[in-house]
């Protein structure tokens, strides 16, 4: 074999790779949103110097820079007069505004015996204030309140809703 026909043979293989096959293209990202760290089963409290402020459970978190994304969230509030707690099958607690977002079967029940049920719900630590814009329904005891939104403030105690229909048990003498 002559060496150019060799040296052509190799030019025209090189040529065909060239031509043949194109290389992947990947579509690069900004990876913007990276957990600093993921935890199973764990349990956060927050304390002052006088007490227990506020207890967080959950199954599963990842915590990010500014907030803790929580399933199974299981979130007491002991920073005001009354004892909050509220359950949620997810949960996104944000650390800059103190509010937790709540998903799915979200029960909010107060040392009193006041419960209401929704499937979200907002509550803000600081102003101690429930909302939910969807179904909902509130209970204590044999009184039962079903609406259709709902801002309960816990401080105070004041109800905020739409739609009511509300069946009240009148105490007896």
């Amino acid at each position: 074999m002559n060496i150019n026909a060799f040296f052509i043979l190799i030019a025209v293989g090189l040529i065909m790779i060239y031509v043949g096959f194109k290389p992947q293209y990947i579509a690069e990202r900004d990876i913007v949103d990276i957990p600093l760290f993921e935890l199973d089963s764990f349990v956060l409290h927050e304390l002052n110097q006088d007490k227990l402020i506020t207890i967080m459970k959950g199954s599963k978190t990842k915590r990010y820079s500014d907030r803790y994304s929580v399933t199974n969230i299981d979130y007491t509030d002991n920073s005001k007069e009354l004892l909050a707690n509220i359950r949620a099958d997810k949960g996104l607690y944000r650390d800059k505004d103190d509010i937790v977002d709540l998903v799915g079967n979200v029960i909010y029940n107060r040392e009193d015996g006041l419960v209401f049920e929704s499937q979200e719900a907002t509550y803000n630590k600081k102003t101690s204030i429930a909302k939910t814009q969807k179904d909902y329904i509130m209970y204590r005891d044999k009184n039962e309140v079903v609406g259709t939104s709902l801002i309960y403030n816990n401080a105070n105690g004041k109800v905020k809703s739409k739609n009511i229909v509300a069946k009240y048990q009148i105490k007896e003498r």
